[in-house]
């Protein structure tokens, strides 16, 4: 029995280091760089890949490197939502919205969407109403297009070319070579832009949360453009980064917890 229970713990740690090791890495990492970096046996890896792979928690990309999967994303950034950091964080959103006068909010990359995982409204008596839990596209809204820039460039093509880019506002961008095109500044500036892609009339902008330098989330703020131009959106960005380093700060409390 007591060997059943060392095999038992020993591969549940190894589980854990894998999981963290993938979750850690700046990028998609093969199986066998993993168990060369953790001392495991390639089979073993292997085998234990296909089970986190199966359950949700790892996937595979086209190049055949590992990479988080939805269950370790909502793992992740369940922690901003646990009761020990919820006052912090509505802290950060609202003092965010006061000082930029415009709603604002996280989203979190799911399929061809994102997701409205919190967000503050502001005071203005015109709003644009788009409440916690909405979907919203990738490809014709800041935080989406932030997030598709950061792919790596297979992924990007493949999910490019099957997006169903439909047109949502007067500048929505329907080609995917043009909008492959828009993603290289922002990529290049780490600054999502949305200049009546989504919405008729409202302007975006949006910043990368990150744990482990990879992309969990993206802080949001939009507006009318009745109230703001595209460029005075822009001009948010120090407020936006500001926000996004404490709650970046958040996570690394948990990372330093024993």
């Amino acid at each position: 029995m007591s060997n059943t229970r060392r095999e038992k713990g020993s591969s549940i740690l190894r589980v854990l280091d894998i999981i963290e090791t993938i979750a850690r890495a700046e990028h998609p990492m093969p199986a066998a760089e993993l168990a060369f970096r953790l001392d495991i046996p390639k089979a073993t890896v292997h085998r234990l890949i296909q089970t986190l792979e199966r359950e949700g928690f790892l996937q595979i990309n086209m190049r055949g490197h590992l990479m988080p999967a939805q269950r370790l994303q909502d793992i992740a950034f369940g922690v901003l939502y646990s009761g020990r950091f919820k006052a912090q964080r509505q802290a950060i959103l609202q003092g965010l919205a006061e000082q930029s006068g415009e709603t604002c909010g996280i989203a979190i990359p799911d399929g061809v969407n994102m997701v409205y995982y919190d967000r503050v409204q502001s005071n203005w008596p015109l709003q644009i109403y788009l409440p916690t839990g909405s979907h919203v596209p990738l490809w014709c809204t800041s935080s989406g297009k932030l997030y598709l820039s950061q792919l790596p460039e297979a992924d990007l093509e493949r999910i490019l070319r099957n997006l169903p880019l439909q047109q949502r506002a007067r500048n929505t961008l329907t080609d995917p070579d043009a909008l492959k095109q828009a993603l290289i500044p922002i990529r290049e500036n780490q600054l999502g832009t949305d200049n009546e892609e989504f919405i008729d009339g409202m302007v975006a902008c949006s910043v990368p949360i990150r744990q482990h330098g990879r992309l969990l989330a993206c802080l949001f703020c939009h507006a009318p453009v009745l109230r703001q131009s595209f460029d005075d959106m822009m001009g948010l960005e120090p407020l936006l980064r500001e926000a996004a380093s404490e709650l970046e700060a958040m996570l690394a409390l948990v990372d330093e917890e024993p």
